[in-house]
């Protein structure tokens, strides 16, 4: 069936005619007469039966029905021209899309990519934050990192680690104290992760305490922004440590309680069913997995 699309010569035309309000600087634009401006607008219209510009001897404006078509055609164009630029930064190389939670990407996977690279020159990996489940079909992704419990419909999961969070604060907080009691932790600014609502109330429940305050204090959508906060004396927070390692080895944090957080839930590496018999993703996989064996966290 054919697409009811207007030509892209049309929809370049009147994009930069509703960014200028000009027919006269889109035509300079584009290096075209104002004459071909015109009957590009014109022919565009007429195949939506919708007036886009309204007329007047002092020139055009956006209808409000233009002003609101202008902005989808424009991020649609953007769109185009990112994928366009991709296709043609890669020449032909394999490329392999990853959605990754971020900070996983920028503490521990990233400071590992370096090996990959060298073991598999003709593959590139480009990262893209996502903290949660998504639809692989709505999106261009061939792979994704998450924390859960790998039940999501449609793909291939390959468990990586888990996360074991531990309560770190700064040196500051901690004082003279080789660590605290979970106690003395209770009575702390606690600092939350919003996708782990439930963390501290678990902590505390593992050490046969039932804290009323357990689900206060401030929430940070990042263990990035959690573990920043930690360090300027903003409270305690769970934290895995394979995600601070430099924070702790340099002593911007210490570990308050050497008491981990046990979870059943882990990072998983989520590859779509339709993608499984990929080569990239094959070599990909392979070496994330022999990677997180190898890692060895030491608190």
């Amino acid at each position: 069936m054919r697409r009811k699309i207007p030509s892209t010569t049309a929809l370049v035309s009147f994009e930069a005619a509703a960014r200028h309000e000009s027919f006269t600087k889109a035509a300079h634009e584009l290096s075209i007469t104002q004459g071909a401006i015109c009957r590009q607008i014109a022919s565009l219209e007429e195949f939506l039966s919708v007036e886009l510009f309204r007329r007047s001897r002092r020139g055009v404006k956006l209808t409000e029905a233009g002003l609101s078509y202008s902005r989808r055609v424009a991020t649609q164009l953007d769109a185009v021209e990112r994928d366009t630029l991709s296709v043609m930064g890669q020449q032909g190389a394999n490329v392999i899309e990853l959605a990754v939670v971020p900070t996983f990407g920028t503490q521990w996977l990233i400071p590992r990519l370096k090996d990959f690279q060298r073991q598999h020159p003709e593959v590139t990996v480009n990262l893209t934050n996502r903290t949660r489940p998504f639809l692989f079909a709505d999106t261009e992704f061939d792979a994704a990192i998450y924390f859960g419990d790998a039940d999501w419909s449609g793909t291939e999961s390959h468990r990586l680690m888990g996360e074991n969070p531990v309560p770190v604060c700064s040196p500051r907080l901690m004082g003279h104290r080789t660590h605290f009691s979970p106690q003395e932790i209770a009575e702390l600014p606690l600092l939350q992760q919003t996708t782990r609502p439930y963390a501290w109330r678990q902590w505390f429940n593992a050490q046969q305490l039932n804290i009323p305050r357990d689900m206060t204090g401030p929430r940070y959508e990042l263990f990035s922004m959690l573990s920043q906060a930690a360090m300027h004396d903003m409270g305690i927070a769970l934290i895995p440590p394979f995600l601070i390692q430099r924070e702790l080895k340099e002593q911007h944090l210490v570990i308050a309680s050497p008491e981990a957080l046990s979870s059943s839930k882990a990072y998983y590496l989520m590859i779509p069913e339709r993608k499984v018999e990929s080569a990239s993703l094959h070599a990909f996989r392979d070496w994330l997995v022999d990677q997180s064996q190898r890692y060895s966290p030491s608190l």
